[in-house]
């Protein structure tokens, strides 16, 4: 049989291989130490943000919470105490400094001895240091009240700590502490792993000559990137390319790129394996049945039939495969026919029953 080469716009692609990588990883970790009374989900199962995952013994947070507002209710008293006490001290300092001023005049006036107002004097000058002693005790309680108030927010915070709540929305990974466990306060070891998979990324790298058209296209629209398994080729799943490194490989060659998936469908998987395409634009080239192309000594080539019906054997410069079709880069035009089936009985010169792209046999 034969077909025919055809021109139509086909889309530039880039292939690579790549591994798929979470969105975003958290390793949830303890904030306070103590013993693990319960775990609140599935292992591998789906989490969201702020669902509670783990409950530490709360009751040691309670009773360190009970002390420190305690010990700011006595600082508060205190606190009172001592204002009234100052306020005690003023009046007394003024009713002082008031007969000292008399006393002082009635001295110049002959009145009262020079005992009298040394006695006043020294009476002021006592009620000046009582109430300058207050004003300390109070600068002093206030900043043990400032610092009772921080502790009793930092026991408050210990004691919300001991419900530990998803951080991120993800999959948990495999539990790694279980209930009646010891767990440290931000430990080497994780309690568990939860990976962000919707959206997920897909990293790869493809060779530096194409980083310049690349980064044309990029510029000019959103680039398409399709991942497939390594073992699933026909489930592509479709996304957009939203990072290009900015630094060559120099030892591959390549540059990494990253795409990202909305991944609802949960297709892709961290760790995983993809064969990457890139889209980058359309072009006009010619296109032949896969199957129309051979492969022989001297490279590959097809079998192109004139005008005379005899065919002749032609190389050609093959592309990438589209739909079951390659591109041919070199060697056919289009408007010619090929034959696509049969090519083991036929030689240069042999001639086919019909030149249309139907079914053909060489005489």
């Amino acid at each position: 049989s034969t077909g025919e080469a055809t021109e139509e716009s086909v889309p530039i692609e880039i292939h690579s291989v790549g591994n798929v990588e979470s969105y975003s990883t958290v390793e949830v970790k303890a904030q306070v130490a103590g013993p693990l009374l319960a775990v609140k989900f599935t292992e591998g199962s789906n989490v969201s943000s702020g669902d509670l995952l783990f409950e530490i013994d709360p009751r040691p947070f309670r009773e360190a919470l009970r002390q420190a507002e305690a010990a700011v209710a006595k600082d508060e008293a205190q606190l009172r105490v001592a204002e009234a006490n100052l306020a005690r001290s003023r009046a007394q300092l003024k009713n002082a400094q008031a007969e000292s001023v008399r006393f002082e005049q009635l001295s110049k006036e002959g009145i009262s001895t020079r005992q009298q107002e040394d006695q006043v004097r020294t009476a002021a000058e006592v009620a000046e240091h009582a109430a300058r002693g207050d004003e300390a005790a109070i600068e002093s309680i206030r900043a043990a009240l400032e610092s009772d108030r921080a502790a009793v927010e930092q026991a408050r915070l210990n004691l919300a700590y001991c419900e530990i709540r998803a951080p991120i929305s993800g999959r948990a990974g495999n539990l790694l502490v279980h209930p009646g466990n010891l767990v440290k306060a931000n430990g080497d070891n994780p309690l568990v792993v939860i990976n962000q998979i919707v959206p997920i990324f897909a990293t790869f790298g493809i060779p530096e000559r194409y980083l310049r058209e690349l980064s044309r296209q990029q510029s000019r629209h959103k680039l398409t990137v399709e991942a497939s398994p390594e073992k699933d080729s026909n489930q592509a799943v479709r996304g957009t390319l939203v990072v290009i490194d900015n630094t060559v490989d120099p030892n591959t060659g390549t540059i990494r790129l990253k795409a990202v998936f909305d991944n609802k469908d949960g297709r892709l998987w961290p760790g995983q394996f993809v064969n990457a395409v890139v889209t980058l634009d359309t072009q006009k080239a010619t296109l032949i049945p896969a199957e129309a192309v051979q492969v022989g000594q001297s490279g590959s080539f097809v079998y192109v039939v004139k005008t005379d019906h005899t065919v002749e054997p032609r190389p050609v410069v093959v592309g990438q495969t589209v739909a079951g079709r390659v591109i041919v880069e070199k060697g056919v035009v289009a408007g010619e026919t090929i034959v696509t089936d049969g090519q083991s009985r036929l030689f240069p010169g042999a001639k086919i029953a019909g030149s249309s792209p139907a079914a053909g046999s060489a005489k």
